[in-house]
């Protein structure tokens, strides 16, 4: 797998959208971000997991997955080797991450990204003026 199925995968499932956080690809559902590609250079897809997803998905298959160094590994961002990982293994890790973010865009209520929530609230400025 490569760069290119991720991001084929990853915007495959209901909502999803392709944006960018630092200059690099990211994959958002409901304005949030669930994968990103920012480590792509260096062979890797990364996903927004819980630490017990991430610790499931690396007892399992610790030549295609792995915590992301420091904090960002800590609070389950894991990357997937994606050399070593197949499309089964790919669309599964990435729909776990995919399906984490719209179970939390749930709880909070959220339905537009933070651009959405200020858009609206600029234009009621506005229109009071």
């Amino acid at each position: 797998m490569n760069a290119n199925d991720f991001r084929r995968i990853a915007l495959s499932f209901e909502g999803a959208e392709e944006s960018s956080h630092m200059g690099s690809p990211d994959f958002r559902v409901g304005g949030r971000i669930f994968a990103t590609l920012a480590s792509q250079k260096q062979g890797y897809g990364n996903l927004m997991l819980t630490l017990e997803q991430q610790q499931a998905f690396v007892e399992e298959l610790p030549d295609v997955f792995l915590p992301i160094a420091g904090g960002w590994g800590r609070m389950g961002m894991t990357h997937i080797r994606l050399v070593e990982a197949g499309e089964e293994v790919l669309e599964g890790a990435l729909r776990a991450a995919w399906k984490l973010r719209m179970e939390k865009n749930g709880r909070t209520g959220k339905k537009n990204g933070p651009q959405g929530n200020r858009t609206r609230s600029t234009n009621a400025r506005r229109k009071r003026r």
